[in-house]
């Protein structure tokens, strides 16, 4: 008969269709997961060890950190967030580890043991104990447009921004901020918080 259609030639047809769309939508998911594992590790991730005490007992010296290299390109540090930096002279050629205190343009003073900003006391988000040498922050600090006063965790037992082999932290010399500990698994911003912090 005249005019008759092929149904098994069109289902089989359609079917093949079908299979060569489920094979380049898989090629091209895996390709781009592929990619973006890529990118995260090569730009956006890098690993480091903390090499001193200074931020105990949030991190303790050999732990491993990730760092995450890419949420400073999109904003600035802000308060109470560790970073991880490096400074350009022979004495810093490896990198620090410390706790953000004083944000650009701010000034700091250390009384008494405590932080001030701006002349106001600092509410403290973690656990540490007074400071007992004030060093340089014995006078108030007016920190510049790309400046940050860090300090570590231990704050009796940290060269940080108070002591002039550090001083204040250029915005450039910011590698990232500390993301996860990968040897006893944290992420770190989370970790040695005050308890009516963590509610």
């Amino acid at each position: 008969m005249a005019g008759r259609y092929d149904f098994t030639h069109a289902e089989r047809k359609e079917k093949i269709l079908s299979i060569v769309y489920t094979v380049t939508v898989w090629v091209i998911s895996l390709a781009a997961v592929i990619f973006l594992a890529y990118f995260l590790m090569k730009y956006s991730l890098e690993k480091t060890n903390v090499v001193d005490a200074s931020m105990e007992p949030t991190l303790s010296m050999k732990d491993e950190l990730l760092i995450d290299t890419l949420t400073y390109r999109i904003r600035k540090p802000k308060r109470f967030e560790i970073i991880v930096f490096r400074q350009g002279d022979a004495e810093h050629n490896f990198y620090n580890v410390k706790r953000v205190i004083g944000l650009p343009g701010e000034r700091v003073q250390i009384k008494d043991g405590v932080v001030y900003i701006n002349g106001n006391p600092l509410a403290e988000k973690v656990n540490v104990d007074a400071m007992l040498l004030p060093g340089l922050a014995n006078y108030e600090i007016t920190l510049g447009e790309d400046e940050y006063f860090v300090l570590g965790d231990a704050r009796n037992n940290s060269e940080d921004s108070r002591y002039a082999t550090v001083g204040n932290v250029k915005r450039e010399e910011i590698i990232g901020k500390a993301w996860i500990r990968l040897n006893k698994f944290g992420f770190v911003n989370q970790m040695n918080r005050k308890e009516e912090e963590e509610k």
